[in-house]
């Protein structure tokens, strides 16, 4: 089992190839050969919590392979009971000790949720009005404490505000990650991906 530290390391070392456009982390030649050696089972070393944007490929932005990522995908990297399920899974049955929530530049969940606060829009669906609603609580303050400021700059800041938030709710709103975080060096960190230059900045939960 790999310690949340070097797992770490292990993100940010890829993450730099990612960016230096040195990809070294899987070979396309050896997938078949991954494929089987994971039939029986799998052991990824960090959980990452990120946003469905089809920019922000977890395997890619880390220069990883097969079998070592255990990624769970949802618009805006909100938090839910099921996704929070999904990390006590991976945390409990596979020993992975690093989780990171993965947000990004110009998320559209983001920008569609300050975009209602300024201009509500009744015809959204009720599924994307649940997705609005669970980052609304991080973007309302935001625009309370900076009343008149450009829009673009409040999605900037709620970006950032909405990973923090989602970390928080994954470190104190699950006993089972509580108590793995207290006894056996669970980490739980929040990081933003920048569409701009690829390059993923770890700012929230560090040690």
């Amino acid at each position: 089992m790999l310690s949340a530290q070097d797992a770490l390391k292990r993100l940010q070392d890829g993450n730099a190839r990612f960016v230096a456009n040195d990809p070294r982390g899987r070979d396309g030649a050896n997938d078949q050969v991954r494929r089987s050696q994971l039939v029986g089972g799998q052991e990824p070393f960090a959980i990452i919590l990120g946003c469905s944007d089809s920019r922000v490929p977890a395997e890619l932005v880390f220069d990883q392979g097969l079998g070592d990522l255990f990624v769970i995908r949802v618009a805006g990297n909100i938090i839910a009971p099921s996704l929070v399920g999904s990390v006590e899974f991976a945390a409990e049955v596979f020993g992975t000790r690093l989780v990171v929530v993965l947000g990004h530049t110009c998320c559209g969940a983001v920008a569609a949720t300050v975009d209602q606060l300024e201009r509500p829009t009744e015809n959204r669906s009720p599924n994307l009005h649940a997705i609005v609603d669970r980052i609304r609580p991080v973007v309302d303050p935001l625009m309370q404490a900076c009343p008149g400021a450009d829009s673009e700059h409040i999605k900037r800041m709620a970006v950032r505000a909405n990973i923090v938030a989602s970390a928080s709710q994954l470190r104190h709103g699950s006993h089972i990650l509580e108590n793995l975080s207290l006894n056996d060096d669970l980490l739980v960190v929040g990081a933003e991906y920048s569409l701009e230059t690829g390059e993923v900045d770890f700012f929230d939960g560090l040690p």
